[in-house]
């Protein structure tokens, strides 16, 4: 990775002099990253005993794809790959780009073969690239011609074809969190050229990160914004939330994610459900993410308010909020409102029932006030032949074996007098329920 010019360079690889160009080019591009210890975030890959740093370590590395949010870091590590390895860097983006210029680049490699050195071609937005242009990479990565690193914000299994994913590897990349965030901001006023020596005072850090929302060239972006705002001669540039607000045209609501708002919000959110009003539901959701909220936690209080609020009425609604779960911890911000967004319509649009969640605190509340009464032998499991003779599982009646599938026999334990726990209610499947168990514990549901 040999740099031919003799100018001091400093921790992101520029030169420590400003030149002409540097005030073209935004201050995202000016800071980034030039090698893994100066990659904030991703630890999984870039850490000690992460596949890049192994990679780079080993002087070699397969075709890859990159899956993550914007601003997460994947045109950069794409960079450092190259540069750490001394490969030829070839990037296209798939937006602007066909097959004519895949095979420029391809020419390009060939090239760079002859002369002893290796090529990374790098494809931004790999996902838009069609099947033809897809397999045009495919004879180049089996014959060694290029390393062919991707990188795309979609699921590559439904956006790659299969042929041209079984011959690379995909890291999943991950939103910056907050310390991320705010590591990439205080080096970049540190260690740019054109603000080092200028000074800078970031008066509302907690705007600026809720703003970013894991994206680091969001927030570089959103600094240099307000920047330009300040008058020139300033002797210290302050940058509040209103002049945040100012260059970004974007008011953040008032929300606290660790004080009472945050408990009033997400109360009036479940209760918005809980009512059957789907309307109101996704006003406090909205509220919620643009508070900068955790999407995993709006998920995983969906989750709870499937079971106990909808319960039987509705069994898919556990299913479907499970998946929102899943899809949420799989898909990141800010995509993922879509899947929270219907979630929460089914949620509060379902028939709705407490009676799980009532029957289970009936049942702990008796259990932990009456004394633990033993397991009828009826009922007791029989492995051995000593438990047999003692008359273990004596007089059970197997329900299979009568009609309807279904004989009646006592459940609890002896001498205690049945009890109905659970009393479905009428709306949705548990009105069936409820009629099925009316007539096969009439006594217990029809007093």
């Amino acid at each position: 990775m040999a740099d031919t010019d003799n100018m001091q360079s400093d921790l992101f690889g520029f030169s420590a002099t400003p030149s002409a160009g540097d005030y073209f080019q935004p201050l995202a591009e000016r800071v980034r990253p030039r090698t893994l210890d100066d990659v904030a975030g991703q630890e999984h890959l870039v850490g000690t005993n992460g596949p890049l740093r192994k990679f780079l370590a080993g002087a070699q590395m397969p075709s890859m794809i990159f899956w993550g949010p914007p601003g997460s870091g994947k045109t950069t590590l794409a960079e450092i790959c190259a540069t750490s390895l001394e490969y030829s860097f070839e990037q296209l983006s798939a937006i602007d780009s066909g097959v004519k210029e895949v095979r420029k680049a391809l020419e390009h490699a060939e090239k760079a073969r002859r002369a002893g050195q290796r090529t990374i071609l790098f494809i931004d937005e790999i996902h838009r690239f069609n099947k033809a242009q897809q397999d045009t990479l495919l004879h180049a990565i089996e014959q060694g011609l290029i390393v062919l690193v991707g990188a795309t914000t979609e699921n590559p299994s439904f956006e790659v074809n299969g042929a041209l994913l079984s011959r690379m590897q995909v890291y999943i990349l991950k939103p910056l969190g907050p310390e991320a965030i705010e590591m990439v901001i205080r080096r970049a006023l540190k260690e740019d050229r054109l603000l080092k020596e200028l000074s800078i005072e970031i008066a509302d850090l907690d705007f600026l990160l809720q703003f970013s929302g894991g994206d680091a060239r969001k927030a570089l972006n959103a600094v240099e914004a307000a920047i330009s705002l300040v008058p020139k001669g300033t002797s210290t540039m302050v940058l509040n939330r209103e002049l945040l607000e100012r260059a970004l045209q974007y008011k953040a609501p008032i929300y606290d994610k660790g004080g009472e708002n945050h408990y009033d919000v997400i109360s009036a959110f479940i209760k918005s459900m809980r009512g059957s009003d789907p309307d109101a539901a996704l006003y406090w959701l909205a509220r919620m993410i643009e508070g900068g909220e955790d999407p995993k936690f709006i998920a995983r209080r969906m989750v709870i308010f499937a079971s106990e609020d909808v319960g039987n009425a509705d069994p898919y609604a556990i299913t479907l909020a499970i998946s929102v779960f899943q899809a949420v911890a799989m898909i990141g911000m800010p995509e993922a409102r879509i899947n929270l967004a219907q979630g929460v319509t089914y949620l509060a649009s379902a028939p709705k029932s407490n009676a799980s969640y009532q029957g289970i605190n009936e049942a702990m509340s008796f259990t932990k006030s009456s004394p633990e009464l033993p397991v009828p032998l009826h009922l007791r499991n029989a492995p051995t032949k000593l438990m047999k003779s003692e008359g273990y599982g004596a007089g059970y009646k197997y329900p299979h074996s009568y009609p309807d599938h279904f004989v009646r026999q006592h459940y609890f334990p002896e001498g205690m007098e049945p009890r109905a726990y659970y009393r479905p209610g009428s709306e949705g499947r548990e009105k069936y329920i409820r009629e099925r168990l009316s007539q096969l514990w009439n006594e217990r549901y029809n007093p």
